[in-house]
């Protein structure tokens, strides 16, 4: 996914406060002592293959690339290809010994991993841009958020549509009033990879069926492979336990559909997808959460599911109820005629005055026969350079980005809340202080406990 996100002038971007999101600027000087003779960040890259390489390559146009790490040495050697110049490292524990000499971090790993890389560097007080979604669990996604607090730096997760112009149009629309007070909002995906059958998975385009793994949709391999030469797979497993390397597990994103490394589609896409609407509603901690889908596996996240979480009152913003649709799941706003079949992903925010329904790149004000003639508002967002340069441009302005760890936090901990009430079969009540839920069932699943040599 890249999409074609609008130039505007850095000088007006920096100039503005940094996407209006109540942003502000932080503790460190307005322009960061880089250690640079040329002003720009000096920054080090851990996880350079994947989306690491395209964070690489978007953030290496406008700051310097001064260390790069990643398990796998052929997209380190290849990384190195572009930038002879950095330090390589194959252990970012090792990575986080030398960082005197660097402004900021990119994390590109496994989210497993995510908090382990991202937490060094936040107390060293570097910026810090990470993939999404932020950590693999609740209990790191807190622990983050606090880490990024102290440091009171420059942070931002990677969920580039936040940088487009229709996400900031839409914002603008629901921020302005547009339809009214939003009571409902439905979030829905297509995309249906996880646990099935394998007659579900060849009709659902399982990802396992293109990679020839049809034989583990539905469960574990009983033995593993010899690990190829180039990956480090100790490295790889990191905190998670310990199991023969198999290649059900990479490359990216086959992870993904495991428990002990991530939370399949609900927090993979739930990035993207309920952004917008957690952004445009203000929204922050649910009140209550439940789920439901298939019977839950033990090592697989499900290829199928749906979500419902309760937002209270946020200042004058009345409550919402939020609902989730992933893979063949049919939201209601498609089983109501409101939209045709054909809409595979979309997100519908349900309103006193009407609708507006939105993708990644367009969206309707609805019914649009009543909204003929609307003005929409001036916009009051501002231009995005590109989601990763916008964090390099607000780290040297001494600003927050648009999607810093202390929003992209509150998100990542709904879409985890969305996998723990799917796992559990129950309703849960999240008391966001305490951080915990009312059943003890769902508290162990905010949380894991770390293989032997790992602490966060």
């Amino acid at each position: 996914m890249n999409p074609r996100i609008p130039t505007s002038s850095r000088r007006r971007f920096l100039q503005q406060s940094v996407l209006a999101t109540g942003a502000s600027v932080l503790g460190f000087p307005a322009v960061v002592s880089s250690r640079s003779p040329n002003g720009r960040l000096n920054v080090g890259v851990i996880g350079s293959g994947g989306r690491g390489a395209s964070n690489l390559k978007e953030v290496s146009q406008i700051s310097d690339i001064v260390a790069l790490c990643d398990v796998n040495e052929k997209n380190l050697e290849y990384a190195a290809g572009s930038h002879p110049q950095a330090r390589k490292y194959r252990d970012y524990r090792e990575f986080h010994t030398k960082m005197d000499d660097l402004d900021a971090v990119v994390v590109s790993t496994t989210e497993h991993t995510h908090a382990f890389a991202v937490v060094p560097a936040l107390r060293a007080k570097k910026h810090v841009y990470c993939e999404k979604p932020l950590t693999r669990d609740v209990h790191e996604a807190r622990v983050v958020m606090e880490e990024a607090k102290k440091a009171d730096v420059t942070t931002q997760m990677g969920t580039q549509m936040h940088a487009t112009a229709n996400y900031h149009r839409v914002v603008e629309l629901i921020q302005s009033g547009a339809i009214g007070q939003v009571g409902e909002v439905h979030v829905w995906v297509g995309r249906s990879w996880g646990m099935q059958t394998r007659a579900e998975a060849e009709k659902n385009d399982d990802l396992f069926v293109k990679a020839g793994l049809l034989d583990y949709i539905d469960k574990m391999p009983e033995k593993g492979m010899a690990v190829p030469p180039q990956i480090d797979w100790d490295l790889w497993i990191g905190p998670a336990p310990m199991r023969e390397y198999h290649d059900i597990y990479l490359p990216g994103p086959r992870w993904y559909r495991y428990w002990d490394f991530a939370n399949g589609t609900m927090s993979d896409l739930g990035s993207h997808w309920n952004d917008l609407p957690f952004w445009a509603l203000k929204l922050d901690h649910p009140k209550t959460i439940e789920a439901s889908g298939p019977p839950p596996h033990k090592e697989i996240a499900p290829a199928n599911m749906t979500a419902t979480w309760t937002y209270g009152k946020r200042g004058d913003l009345a409550p919402v109820t939020m609902h989730w649709y992933q893979g063949t799941a049919v939201p209601k706003p498609i089983k109501d005629g409101l939209l045709p079949n054909s809409v595979k992903n979309g997100v519908l925010f349900v309103g006193e005055k009407g609708m507006l329904f939105a993708d990644y790149g367009k969206h309707t004000l609805m019914p649009e026969e009543k909204f003929k003639g609307f003005t929409p508002p001036k916009p009051f967002i501002p231009d995005s350079p590109g989601h990763q340069k916008e964090w390099v441009e607000a780290a040297m302005a001494g600003k927050k980005s648009s999607c810093d760890f202390s929003y992209s936090g509150l998100l990542t901990v709904a879409n985890h809340l969305g996998g723990v009430a799917y796992r559990t079969g129950k309703k849960i009540t999240w008391d966001h202080v305490a951080g915990k839920t009312d059943d003890e069932g769902a508290n162990k699943l905010l949380t894991r406990e770390y293989r032997a040599g790992w602490k966060l």
